[in-house]
């Protein structure tokens, strides 16, 4: 495919696809090395998930201020940058000599990663031609992007069993000053296409600052108790920067976030439902993983390998998602394939110490897989199916948003939720014996992932009430699919 672009065009199409592969696969692979780190750091279960959360939550609360910030002060400038601090983060995560000093930094690593992603992916928009060369284009940027999370599970147990945890972060350095080095000499000079520079620093501030003061609150919370001053003190003072980021972006000339484009129905209830599913997603990968590892006795390379199953099938369904769109329309899709991701979920917990791969964890993750693959691929299209030209970047980017941070929040509760339910679990279960604390263990992940039920349960009745149908041509998919490919 790739042999069709002129020899420059190709070699930059790899140099972006390097970038964008690195930041989807620090999503993932971090998840096999978990419990190495947990031992290492001797770091609560409560508080381990900041490993994941810091990066998505910056990653995402960021992923529209980056997007414009390219477009302001140049695409090229931004990606640089951007590359830059990510090496020199993932570096410094590897060295991490605290369980704090790791989740700081992979916050750190995130931002980067927040404005790399969408200045990467502008550039791509705007090196290929409109028709078949940017086509071929995004199909291998697309399909770098799947493999990155696919690879990550693998990569990151293979990394973690042989090499150490820290070189899942390492790895990055080297590829990261490739990059840098090989953009500085080979990408296009760009310059600012507008005529300000208005990046809406409040309204980036105020809503990730928001965010993150909720995801501690309920990470806290069920230690500390939901109406502690403490508790409430973080979900207030989240409401209040929320109201904040709402009012300036209604009054600002040039808000990072319009809200008009939340009058389009299908928009809002596009985004909703990305949010739930990310929330249910996130919450396999680090329950599943701390399962087959703890309770199972899973290596890290026998743990990535059990995890392939789940990209496998969102590759294939991926695929053939737009045939069924263009054949049924987008509504019955978002009404059923959630579903599936219940229904997995809800075999997912009936994980057990004892249990086995084959019987408990399997045939759920096969049944998730084959629901997300083609839900995601629907949501994309919904969500920017009749947005004005003008705003179809910032739907494509709102889309991308609500995923890194219902990832976040899903997983701040799901993991709330299970710590506070092996505790009660071994304060009121006697006798205790040598395996209680895995038994309890395993209870809090059964309820966690019962409450994940729910997540894709709410995602399936907001499509049969929020989303309007309406009859889509193949240009439309195709074109709806080409915004998305980032």
């Amino acid at each position: 495919m790739v042999k069709k672009l002129k020899h420059a065009s190709w070699f930059i199409l790899v140099l972006l696809a390097l970038a964008q592969f690195m930041v989807v696969l620090d999503s993932s692979i971090v998840n096999v090395m978990l419990p190495t780190v947990q031992r290492a750091f001797n770091i609560s279960e409560s508080n381990l998930q900041w490993i994941i959360t810091a990066y998505t939550l910056t990653f995402g609360g960021f992923l529209l201020l980056g997007g414009r910030a390219s477009d302001l002060f140049g695409r090229r400038k931004i990606f640089i940058i951007g590359v830059t601090v990510f090496t020199i983060a993932s570096f410094i995560d590897g060295i991490a000599i605290s369980s704090n000093m790791l989740i700081i930094v992979r916050a750190i690593q995130g931002l980067a990663g927040a404005f790399m992603s969408p200045a990467a992916l502008s550039i791509v928009l705007v090196t290929y031609k409109e028709g078949r060369e940017r086509n071929l284009a995004l199909s291998v940027w697309g399909a770098v992007a799947a493999g990155g999370a696919a690879i990550g599970v693998l990569l990151g147990g293979i990394i973690t069993q042989y090499l150490g945890w820290r070189w899942n972060f390492f790895i990055n350095v080297p590829v990261g000053i490739f990059v840098v080095a090989s953009a500085i000499k080979v990408l296009p000079r760009h310059e600012s296409e507008e005529t300000h520079s208005n990046l809406d620093l409040p309204g980036a501030l105020s809503v990730t600052a928001s965010l993150m003061l909720l995801v501690y609150g309920l990470v806290e919370a069920p230690t500390k108790g939901w109406t502690s001053h403490s508790s409430l003190l973080y979900f207030g003072l989240s409401a209040l920067l929320m109201v904040y980021f709402v009012i300036n972006e209604i009054r600002t000339k040039h808000p990072l976030m319009p809200m008009s484009i939340f009058k389009i129905r299908n928009v809002s209830g596009a985004n909703i439902i990305q949010l739930m599913m990310a929330a249910s997603l996130f919450s396999i990968f680090f329950f599943v993983t701390l399962y087959v590892q703890d309770i199972l006795g899973y290596s890290p390379v026998k743990t990535g390998v059990s995890f392939l199953v789940i990209p496998l099938i969102i590759i294939v369904t991926a695929a053939n998602a737009p045939r069924l769109i263009k054949k049924i329309g987008y509504k019955p899709i978002l009404i059923i394939t959630p579903l599936f991701t219940a229904a997995g979920l809800y075999l997912l917990s009936s994980m057990r110490v004892g249990g086995s791969y084959l019987d408990n964890i399997l045939p759920g993750l096969v049944v998730m897989g084959l629901g997300l693959g083609f839900t995601f691929v629907t949501i994309l299209v919904t969500a920017t199916t009749g947005v004005a030209a003008h705003l179809s970047g910032l739907a494509s980017g709102l889309v991308n948003t609500a995923q890194q941070l219902g990832g976040s929040i899903g997983l701040a509760v799901l993991t709330g939720i299970a710590a506070s339910d092996t505790r009660h679990y071994l304060q009121t279960v006697r006798p205790l014996n040598r395996l209680s604390p895995l038994v309890g263990e395993v209870h809090g992940f059964q309820l966690a992932l019962k409450v994940a039920v729910g997540f894709a349960i709410a995602s399936s009745i907001i499509a049969i009430f929020v989303i309007k149908q309406h009859k889509l041509s193949s240009e439309d998919i195709k074109s709806a699919m080409q915004t998305n490919a980032g």
